[in-house]
């Protein structure tokens, strides 16, 4: 095993992880490494789909539509053959 040392912890998380540790009958080493091990191993069964991650992300707002944006045509590409003709 291999022991990991992280400095300068915040104290609020530091607290914050305390107190879901003792939530959960763990101590804060248990509650870390478990933390660490469920975001590891959800990232390593999943392939990445960042629409999938967007829609998780946002789910908390409910059910919502965005507005439509009005499209424009697309305009022109620049000419610029009149600027390098010189004859």
């Amino acid at each position: 095993m291999i022991n990991i040392t992280i400095q300068n912890f915040d104290d609020d998380l530091k607290n914050r992880l305390q107190k879901r540790a003792e939530s959960y009958g763990r101590s804060l080493e248990e509650e870390a490494k478990e933390i660490l091990r469920v975001v590891l191993t959800e990232n390593a069964m999943e392939p990445l789909n960042l629409a999938l991650a967007i829609e998780r992300r946002f789910a908390h707002f409910g059910n919502f539509e965005l507005p439509t944006i009005p499209r424009e045509p697309l305009r022109e590409p620049p000419n610029f053959e009149d600027l390098y003709d010189c004859t």
